[in-house]
């Protein structure tokens, strides 16, 4: 994301250059692109903006808060700080559930050989 908004309601994806409305259902504050998941790092504390860093955050895991809300984890590709973002009404849902299942996808550890045991 770009903190430069065309508008005051808006902000350009920094990642896939879609136009993205900050307010959204489910949220009035939003910190990430609803296509692409894509975020900037621009908070050192939520909703601050005060990150000098203000690199591109690529989504990397979906997280389950302890009240059952999922959340985005990013991770900073400038200096690598983990942050994690509620998801809003109309994120891409495809988008989520990729996410959500990438470490199904790619295992840290080969699955063929495994066994129960008992």
């Amino acid at each position: 994301m770009t903190h430069e908004p065309r508008s005051q309601s808006s902000f350009t994806c920094i990642h896939c250059r879609a136009e993205v409305r900050l307010a959204a259902w489910g949220t009035s504050h939003r910190n990430h692109c609803p296509r692409c998941l894509w975020s900037r790092h621009l908070d050192e504390e939520p909703g601050d903006r005060r990150s000098a860093c203000r690199a591109a955050m690529e989504p990397i895991a979906i997280t389950v808060r302890g009240d059952g809300e999922w959340a985005i984890v990013h991770r900073c590709n400038g200096c690598r700080t983990l942050r994690t973002n509620r998801i809003a009404g109309d994120d891409h849902e495809l988008a989520l559930l990729s996410l959500a299942l990438r470490p199904l996808a790619h295992p840290a550890f080969p699955l063929d050989g495994m066994r129960g045991g008992g």
